[in-house]
């Protein structure tokens, strides 16, 4: 039942084929036996799980059911889930217990969701390795030796090992998409405002977007379908209709006009990634979508914008951690001082002091106009040429990461390197536009993703394209070794 994706596991459920307690213990069991090869998980909440999968079970057996009611799955553990750790990957929230459910964390229950436990990530969601995490690094299913992606890292290796069926991420330049793509899973950052905020440990408010990762294109359509909607708790969240994302499913692809972005496919693109992706492409050509030529001028300013604008975000909401009202505090301070300095030194990790470090800089006096507000009108540009490019056509694809996953520890001591890992994913996010990573192969072993980016609030149009992909090929259906 563990090879089975969320849409098979709600059929098998709704025809009483298994119940949600047995599929739920035979997942906390693969989670005990294999977990340790991956470190997927910060915290397993199995006494919970079997409570929330017996409740599910009744409202199976008194006809009251949904489409999610019994299907288990991982929250990134940025999500406050109430009275269970929310750690941010950080020892600077290592012993915070939040006081109240995530509005996704509460809309999946409600849907009838059992969470198995809380998915080991960056920390703060700073990273694309999944290796700055204070619980240690996430491994790859794929190849051990190698990184899942990050900093939904932990999510997506729990995915592709088959520990769960789903899990959630947050994509704030490209964290659900990368790692789906490194970890051959499907991965779907929604429209910014599609999906709420409140109760997601902010990193760069203006970026950070959740949504889910799975083995489908159907079966993100039924997570998002659980998620998406308005919360007026959330100023960022927009009130705009929750289509049927599932019924999109099926339509036809033929005069689907795909824009192939010419700065996707330059120099720095592996060779095996681009002739996976490129023979990706020409499959949906084969279905009859037609293949056009677009450019994203100013592309080559995503990269550098996005890591002023992130950063002077993350410096001004990490500054409520201060060892003073919860998380981590230095044992015996001396001054109010020595508090914060102490808390936050020995509570942060380096990859987050320097993100901060950078921020500060970019927003402090003298500084603000020549950094922050240049990198926010170059994410002006960017924005206009993917609107601009999707006047032209109907969706945008191209390699969702630059390479396959890089080996754990060979980029760790070069952040620009790292920075690079995200090059293709992080204009979506400048632009607030959604976008989707599906399995299209593997290079040297390792999995390659296709990534596709579509207009505002075009979510069903990108599982349309990618529920096809997946009809004619069979990349998601592969398993690594040892995890069968």
């Amino acid at each position: 039942m563990h090879q089975k994706s969320v849409a098979e596991i709600s059929a098998a459920l709704h025809t009483g084929e298994t119940s949600s307690r047995e599929l739920t213990d035979a997942l906390l069991a693969r989670i005990e036996q294999l977990d340790p090869r991956l470190n997927s998980l910060v915290t397993v909440t199995a006494e919970q799980a079997r409570a929330a999968a017996d409740a599910a079970d009744e409202r199976l057996r008194t006809g009251e059911a949904g489409p999610l009611t019994g299907v288990p799955l991982i929250h990134k553990d940025i999500f406050c889930t109430d009275g269970v750790a929310t750690t941010c990957g950080s020892r600077m929230l290592e012993p915070f217990r939040a006081p109240y459910d995530a509005t996704v964390v509460r809309r999946l229950a409600e849907a009838g969701a059992v969470m198995l436990g809380k998915a080991n990530m960056d920390e703060f969601a700073m990273g694309s390795s999944n290796e700055t995490s204070y619980f240690g690094p996430v491994r790859n299913p794929w190849d051990l030796e190698a990184v899942p992606g990050g900093s939904s890292g932990g999510s997506a290796a729990a995915v592709a090992g088959r520990l769960a069926p789903a899990a959630t991420g947050t994509d704030t330049g490209g964290s659900i998409r990368q790692p789906a793509a490194l970890s051959g899973v499907c991965g779907l950052k929604p429209t910014y405002g599609r999906v709420s905020r409140y109760g997601m440990v902010a990193f760069a408010s203006s970026l950070d977007q959740a949504g889910p990762l799975a083995r489908t294109a159907e079966d993100l359509a039924l997570l998002l379908g659980g998620m998406a909607g308005l919360d007026e708790r959330d100023s960022t969240s927009v009130d705009h209709v929750v289509p049927d994302y599932s019924e999109a499913l099926n339509r036809s692809i033929q005069g689907l006009r795909i824009g192939v972005p010419a700065e996707f496919f330059g120099e720095g693109l592996d060779a095996d990634v681009r002739s996976r992706v490129n023979a990706a492409l020409e499959v949906l050509e084969g279905e009859g979508a037609e293949l056009v030529e677009v450019s994203l001028p100013n592309m080559e300013l995503a990269l550098p914008a996005y890591y002023v604008i992130a950063p002077a975000e993350a410096s001004s909401n990490l500054a409520r951690f201060d060892g003073v009202r919860f998380g981590y505090r230095c044992a015996e301070p001396q001054s109010i001082e020595d508090l914060y300095k102490r808390s936050r030194g020995e509570g942060l990790g380096d990859e987050v002091k320097r993100r901060i470090l950078v921020g500060t800089y970019a927003l402090s006096a003298g500084y603000y106009d020549a950094y922050y507000g240049k990198a926010q009108q170059v994410r002006r540009l960017v924005a206009e040429d993917f609107r601009n490019a999707l006047e032209q056509v109907d969706v945008l694809a191209g390699p969702t990461s630059p390479t396959p996953a890089f080996d754990l520890g060979e980029r760790a001591d070069d952040p620009v390197q790292m920075y690079l890992s995200d090059i293709y994913t992080l204009g979506a996010n400048l632009a607030g536009l959604p976008g989707l990573s599906v399995p299209a192969g593997f290079s040297r072993g390792r999995p390659v993703g296709l990534q596709l980016i579509g207009g505002y609030f075009d979510e069903a149009r990108l599982l349309n394209v990618a529920h096809k992909y997946q009809q004619l090929t069979d990349w998601h259906k592969q398993v690594p070794e040892g995890f069968e």
